[in-house]
Parts: C-alpha cells; structure tokens; sequence
C-alpha cells in the first residue's frame, strides 16, 4: 500500500471493508448532513473541487498510480494529495456509497486537439441514482462545480459557465460553454456501469504512454472561492470572473506554491512517499 501505512477502515466491498467516513469528510472540509439527497451530494461535491486538487504530480516522479481502493484512501485521505479522474472519482465513489448513495462508474471518451473522441475508458464520470438521475464528476479538471441533471438536454447554467448534456445514439456528449463562446464538447460517455478495474489498463496507458497528455506535462488545479487556481508545469494560472493571471515561477517558488495552495510538499526521493507541510 502506497505511503506503507496499514489499510485499517477502507472503502467499500471492494476493499473488504468500511470506508471511513469521518475522515474522508474531514479532509473535504464537509461539516454538513450525510443524508444521501441531492442537497448532500452538492455539498460534498463543491467541497471535494476546493479541497482536493487535480494533479498528476507522481507521473513525472515515475510513482504508479494505483486504483487499489486502499492506495487511493492513503493517498487522498491520509496523505491529503489529489489525483486524476480515475484516482478522484473512484474513490469519490466509494464516499457516496458509504453514505447510502446509488453510484454508477462510466466511460467517458475525451475529444483531442482534433476534435476526435479518445478510447473507451479515457475518463470516468459518476451518475448518481436520486428521485432523477445526476451527473457528477470531481476529477476533470475544470468542468462544473455541482452535479448536473442527466435527463435533459437544456443548457443548464453553473459557476460563470453553461452545460448541456445532449443525445449521441447510445451515448451522451456533455458540452461546456462560457459567456458568448459556443459550447464545446467535454467528453462522450455512455450509462452503462463498470467496475474500477475496468479502468485499470487505461489507468497504466495515462502513466506510461509517451502519447498521454499526462507524461507531456504536470498539473495540479482546485476551484477556489473566487475561481480557480492551477500550476501547469512551472507556469502559474490564476483566474476568476473578472480576469485572469500567469507567470513563470522558479524552482522555489513552484514548491512553495504547491505548499502553500495545495497544502502538498513532494519528496523526490524515489521511495514512492511524500509529506504533509
């Protein structure tokens, strides 16, 4: 197990235990109901985006990511990192579940440069069963800040931005747009459920492929109060309704940034460990 921490109360059935719940809400800052209704799952959605950052981080440091539900609560529970889609929504998943939620994983194919759809299994989103189904997703990057309704292809209005989940065949295309820009499309998924091990050879060809966006470059992003803020490489990125801010940081200040916005200090060490500030 990533960190070499013992496992103790975990997520799920997959882990063969419980996940523990008070400390998954503390890390989320989530002091709210856990009544499984949409009010909660809101909340628990805002709080995971400004909490708990996307980031690849370990990629460049030559770290597997692993899907093992015990991995992923050390990493993000324990540890207080982020993760990528795979690593965020999975065990975001796990969260619901515990609190009596009906959560589905899907497929999502992302569109690249060219506008072409990547392979089944390039992403994975949520769908949250309540008295009507919803779309929620905490590893993107940046997308919606709360769930959307799934049945309904109106646009539907969220943090400066506008979505609409439209009929593709079989599947759904979720399209984004802002202000007077056409929408675009953000992904392509289908409703069927899948298992987290489904997505595991996808999880190997993010990490190891040359091909992969995430070998090409580090990122690590969270929603803020007034917008977002992201560390892309060395370059840094910060925005809100208004405006938005980039520079070039040095080597010292990217790891006080990544201290002091994101609450994580990286070991280069090559053991597969890192440390909280």
């Amino acid at each position: 197990m990533a960190g070499g921490r013992p496992r103790g109360r975990l997520g799920g059935e997959e882990a063969g235990g419980t996940l523990d719940r008070m400390a998954y809400l503390r890390r989320i800052g989530y002091p709210g109901s856990t009544e499984p209704t949409l009010e909660t799952l809101r909340g628990l959605h805002v709080a995971h985006l400004q909490t708990v950052p996307f980031e690849n981080l370990d990629i460049a440091l030559g770290r597997l990511l692993l899907l093992d539900p015990g991995a992923l609560f050390s990493k993000i529970v324990e540890r207080r990192r982020g993760g990528y889609c795979y690593e965020l929504n999975g065990l975001f998943a796990l969260l619901l579940r515990e609190l009596g939620f009906d959560v589905d994983l899907l497929s999502a194919r992302v569109p690249n440069a060219a506008g072409e759809f990547g392979p089944d299994f390039d992403h994975m989103a949520l769908r949250v069963r309540l008295e009507e189904p919803w779309l929620a997703d905490v590893g993107f990057g940046e997308l919606f800040l709360r769930p959307l309704r799934l049945g309904t292809p109106d646009g539907q209005p969220d943090d400066g931005k506008v979505f609409r989940i439209t009929q593709d065949g079989d599947a759904r295309i979720l399209g984004m747009g802002r202000r007077a820009e056409p929408e675009k499309p953000r992904y392509r998924f289908t409703l069927r459920p899948r298992e987290l091990e489904d997505f595991g050879p996808m999880n190997v060809w993010q990490q190891t492929s040359p091909d992969s966006h995430f070998t090409k470059n580090s990122v690590c992003t969270r929603v803020t109060p007034e917008g977002r803020i992201t560390l892309s490489g060395s370059r840094l990125i910060t925005t809100t309704d208004r405006e938005r801010t980039e520079r070039v940081l040095t080597a010292s200040e990217r790891i006080a940034i990544l201290r002091e916005s994101f609450g994580i200090v990286l070991e280069n060490s090559g053991d597969g460990r890192d440390r909280r500030p």
